[in-house]
């Protein structure tokens, strides 16, 4: 199902026939430093990964990550969405694309789409983002998206600090 479409990209819910895709992205060198191990290594990891992620988010909130297409090719290049964790109060935006495709404003398109489409057809308030102490792409990319740094954070269960990021509409 479509969700957004920008001048060069689609947003669309995931679905197990992204199965193949998920696998290279959740190995790609910058997911793993920045995002996390989650233990995807087969094909039936990712599709459990897509069942029990996104899918299930879809199912319980109607909103969450989204496969990014190139329009003219329809060719994934990675995810944007907004994510419901239960270790945060508020929605946040999540975006992560292949090497290949990094530095070229795709995600900046799909962010700031991203971004518009939480608070104009979900009727978020407030909008916030997580992301490693030294990811240092992803800070540029949320403030540009006109996210302000709030500070840093310690999510329950996790001994990794953060930095918070948000956006009051």
């Amino acid at each position: 199902m479509k969700v957004i479409e920008t001048k060069r990209l689609i947003l669309r819910w995931l679905s197990i026939d992204d199965a193949d895709f998920i696998l290279n992205l959740l190995n790609e060198p910058a997911w793993l430093r920045f995002i996390g191990d989650r233990g995807v290594r087969t094909l039936e990891d990712a599709k459990n990964y897509l069942l029990t992620g996104p899918m299930d988010m879809y199912s319980r909130f109607g909103f969450g990550l989204y496969l990014i297409a190139l329009k003219d090719n329809r060719i994934p290049i990675g995810i944007c969405g907004l994510i419901k964790r239960e270790s945060l109060v508020d929605v946040d935006i999540g975006f992560a694309l292949l090497s290949t495709f990094q530095s070229k404003g795709y995600g900046y398109e799909a962010a700031s789409a991203t971004m518009t489409y939480g608070i104009e057809q979900l009727g978020l308030k407030r909008i916030v983002a997580i992301t490693s102490m030294d990811n240092h792409d992803s800070s540029k990319l949320l403030e540009k998206i006109g996210m302000k740094f709030e500070g840093n954070i310690l999510l329950p269960n996790d001994s990794e600090e953060l930095k918070l990021y948000a956006y009051d509409y």
